[in-house]
C-alpha cells in the first residue's frame, strides 16, 4: 500500500506533529514536579537527539517516544502501512539506536518512555526516570 495523499499533503500533516509538549511529556513532567524532582531542560537542541527531558548536570537523557512514531512492536507493524511508513519508522528506530549510543558514548544515562506507559501511569514513569537519576548521581 502507498501513502494515500500527495506529498505536500503528507508534508502539511507532518508538520503539525508536535515535537514538544506532547500531553505524555506535559503528564511525565508534572508527575515529576509533584514529587520533587527539579533542574530539567526541555527539548536542549545541544545534546543528540534533543531529549526531550535533559538533567544536564547528572547527564539524564529522557526520551518520551510514540508507540507508532519510534516502532512500538504492538503499535506498528511492519508491512501494515505501506512501505512509506516501514521506511520512515525504520529509520526512526535506527536514529533512535544512534542518539542512543552518541549520549552513552558522551557519558550520558538515557531513559525511554513509551507515551502509553506515560499516559497509563505518570508517576511510575517519573520513578522510572528517578531511579535512573539515582543511579547516575
Amino acid at each position: 500500500m502507498t501513502d494515500t495523499v500527495s506529498e505536500s499533503t503528507r508534508s502539511h500533516i507532518m508538520s503539525r506533529v508536535r515535537r514538544r509538549d506532547t500531553g505524555p511529556e506535559l503528564l511525565l513532567r508534572r508527575a515529576l514536579w509533584a514529587i520533587g524532582a527539579r533542574g530539567w531542560r526541555v527539548d536542549d537542541r545541544r545534546l543528540p537527539g534533543r531529549p526531550d527531558l535533559a538533567f544536564t548536570r547528572l547527564r539524564v537523557a529522557v526520551f518520551v517516544d510514540g508507540a507508532f512514531w519510534h516502532g512500538h512492536p504492538r503499535k506498528f507493524t511492519l508491512g501494515k502501512s505501506g512501505s512509506y511508513w516501514d521506511v520512515k519508522i525504520a529509520r526512526n528506530v535506527r536514529r533512535d539506536r544512534e542518539v542512543n549510543d552518541r549520549l552513552t558514548v558522551m557519558g550520558w544515562h538515557v531513559v525511554r518512555l513509551w507515551d502509553f506507559d506515560v499516559q497509563a501511569a505518570p508517576e511510575e514513569a517519573a520513578r522510572r526516570v528517578l531511579r535512573e537519576i539515582a543511579r547516575a548521581g
